[in-house]
């Protein structure tokens, strides 16, 4: 257990089970991604119509939202290292075996089976995090986890789109997959030693027992608000920046990328700024509450100084937006690890992540349906900022004490000790 580590300093060997999470997470958002960038061209070989090709981009969240609570259960039950690592071989081989099959059903079961293996990596790295590093490793830890985030979309904009264009879809697709399989070897290898799995999950949360907690309504609310920002510069931004602002489709890649690298850099910086004021005597509360809230006000802000400003300066606002965005996100799951505990950080990241990641289907329809609507692009600008304004409010307001919930001692409220 991590008990006498209560330093915000990594040892080396920690950081190589961080190094690798990162490299996961990096390919698990290559691996989701990759097919927004090869669609046109899919679509054109294929014969697929708009309205399959819309499937086959939202087919992946079926499956990985709907899967989330099983994952969660799954990683508080079983060997977490050794789901993860079954998790990778299967959404590295649905991967690869995106560029061998032909056809729309083909295509949309692959994509489905990828948000299946998919699934169980959030769940699994709250419970790894949880179990072995302490409340003040967690903001520089899960900022290694955004980083990665972070840096497989810029990958994807830099590189995927080029490397796709030299020598094919399918072969990129072919030797992603194949290529990602090297990371299980060093992960088996130097994978972090955790306490026995528990024979009994009575200290897990049954649904009703997480339903009725303030803390699952605090991190679930301000997950699905935080995700919504994400899914609309995912799914969004580059047509904004195409159509609207009119750049070229390299200068898109420039920016869009750009903007997710300075947000890897946030992501670590305020990791380990967060880390380093708990240390010297700051309650988790405080500075997590400060991340996370103050992230998704400044994330408002800069969305409607993005939309209302010059197009060059847009550039400037459309990375204030991703800096301050990724400052939440380095800290929105050590709040999770820490109210969950050890015992049920799986199951409780599981469904939180169930709720949060329905925005991936929510942000691109409405964001669609606004723009219609009004013709251009201020509107769904405006409803991104009022999420992020909603999603400050549930990480400062509807959270609650960011302690750990004793489970069976608990009032509605999720605080132990209240009555």
């Amino acid at each position: 257990m991590f008990s006498a580590r209560t330093t915000s300093r990594v040892s080396p060997a920690d950081s190589v089970v961080l190094l690798l999470l990162g490299a996961s997470v990096f390919i698990n958002y290559i691996d989701r991604g990759n097919l927004s960038i090869a669609a046109p061209t899919i679509k054109d070989e294929l014969g697929l119509t708009a309205s399959q090709l819309g499937f086959l981009l939202s087919a992946f969240f079926w499956t990985y939202a709907g899967f989330q609570p099983v994952a969660g259960w799954l990683v508080d039950r079983f060997d977490v290292n050794r789901v993860l690592a079954l998790g990778f071989l299967i959404w590295s081989a649905a991967t690869a075996t995106t560029g061998v099959v032909h056809g729309f059903v083909a295509l949309l079961g692959v994509r489905l089976v990828l948000g299946m293996g998919e699934s169980v990596a959030y769940p699994s790295y709250s419970k790894i995090l949880s179990q072995h590093f302490p409340e003040a490793q967690r903001g520089r830890a899960n900022s290694i986890i955004t980083a990665g985030l972070t840096c497989g979309p810029a990958f994807g904009l830099f590189f995927g789109s080029m490397l796709m264009g030299r020598f094919g879809w399918r072969a990129f697709f072919v030797a992603l997959g194949l290529g990602s399989l090297g990371w299980l070897w060093p992960w088996l290898r130097w994978k972090p030693a955790l306490p026995p799995v528990a024979t009994a999950l009575r200290d897990a949360p049954s649904l009703l027992q997480f339903a009725v907690l303030r803390a699952a309504w605090g991190t679930c609310g301000g997950l699905f608000c935080s995700n919504y920002i994400s899914y609309f510069f995912i799914t969004w931004m580059p047509f904004y920046l195409m159509r609207e602002r009119h750049f070229s489709l390299s200068k898109m890649g420039i920016v869009a990328g750009s903007s997710y690298l300075a947000a890897a850099v946030s992501s670590v910086v305020s990791g380990r700024i967060a880390d380093r004021w708990i240390e010297r005597g700051a309650t988790p509360t405080l500075v997590r509450k400060s991340f996370t809230g103050g992230g998704l006000v400044f994330t408002a802000a800069f969305l409607i100084a993005c939309v209302l400003s010059k197009r060059d300066l847009s550039i400037a606002m459309l990375i204030g937006v991703t800096v301050s965005w990724a400052a939440c996100g380095a800290n929105n799951w050590a709040i999770t690890q820490t109210v969950a505990g050890p015992s049920a950080a799986g199951r409780w990241t599981g469904m939180q992540n169930f709720v949060g990641n329905l925005s991936g289907i929510v942000a691109p329809a409405l964001t669609g349906y606004v723009l219609q609507r009004t013709g251009q692009f201020f509107w769904p600008f405006v409803v991104a900022s009022a999420m992020s304004v909603i999603g400050a409010l549930f990480w400062v307001f509807v959270l609650g004490k960011v302690e750990q919930v004793t489970w069976g001692q608990s009032d509605t409220s999720g605080r132990k000790g209240e009555r």
